[in-house]
């Protein structure tokens, strides 16, 4: 098992005694060469999970147990805020000890260029050429395609997925599309309110949700065999914030199958049960 995640919890002291724990109580397993995801709306405590792994979270409290020190190297979303605007392309490569742009599809030109003189596919190779210079064991992409259109999405996760299969590197997937992990993971992991509500093998829990979370993502997400006037389903409501996580199931609020006993304890028949092996 390249990384194991045991009941890792990240919090902060906001000032005037009002705590917050943006992640609380998360587990999961990083199979060698595997591809995971966590997936999960916006404020669910995806990118804070992910940043934990590599210790990159200031004045935090971490509680828990992170098993396993592989090498491990981050894609963030906007490749324009991560790349220095005034220096050109070459130049951060060599600083990041990155030589081959022929890997992510580039040519030499690229070097001679300014982040702002490429489009946002090619500032994203570039961060990949950065990424994978290092011989990570493990590539986080957190949100990697957030900037770009549906084709150059394609070509980035494709690209990645090659390059995790040639050089039989893990790669940790955040994302909020489903769309995005049935097509390039093979284990996913349900995030909500700081929790993981459900996880396993992608097509386990695509085909077969349990949590009315896991269901409400899927029934959102758009389909090409519904009527055209069909109308669109959502998710009311919003992630509430870390300082005011509901009590029992932290869905319920926002559930359209909550009962009164939900905001005392998660229904078990909302749990999708503990797989035989932790590793899936």
């Amino acid at each position: 098992m390249l990384l194991q995640v045991k009941h890792l919890s990240v919090g902060f002291r906001l000032g005037g005694g009002v705590e917050s724990t943006p992640v609380r109580d998360v587990s999961f397993d990083i199979p060698a060469g595997a591809r995971v995801a966590i997936v999960g709306e916006s404020g669910s405590g995806k990118s804070l999970t992910a940043l934990a792994l590599g210790g990159l979270v200031d004045r935090a409290q971490i509680a828990g147990e992170i098993v396993g020190s592989p090498r491990i190297a981050y894609i963030f979303q906007n490749p324009l805020q991560s790349l220095n605007p005034v220096m050109k392309i070459g130049a951060q490569l060599d600083e990041a000890g990155a030589s081959d742009l022929k890997a992510v599809g580039l040519d030499d030109s690229a070097r001679q260029k300014y982040p702002c003189q490429l489009s946002g596919g090619q500032q994203q190779r570039v961060m990949i050429a950065m990424a994978i210079a290092q011989r990570p064991d493990l590539l986080i992409a957190d949100e990697p395609t957030t900037a770009l259109d549906v084709t150059t999405q394609k070509e980035v996760l494709e690209l990645v997925d090659r390059i995790a299969a040639e050089r039989k590197m893990a790669v940790l997937l955040i994302t909020h599309n489903l769309g995005l992990v049935a097509r390039h993971a093979e284990f996913v992991n349900v995030m909500y309110a700081g929790q993981i509500v459900e996880a396993g093998k992608v097509r386990e829990v695509l085909d077969r949700p349990v949590h009315p979370y896991t269901k409400a993502l899927l029934a959102a997400v758009p389909r090409l065999d519904r009527p055209r006037d069909a109308e669109l389903a959502d998710i009311p409501g919003v992630v509430p914030p870390p300082t005011k996580w509901p009590g029992g199931c932290a869905f319920h609020p926002r559930c359209r199958l909550a009962g009164a006993d939900c905001a005392i304890k998660p229904r078990l028949g909302c749990m999708r049960r503990a797989p035989k092996s932790r590793f899936y």
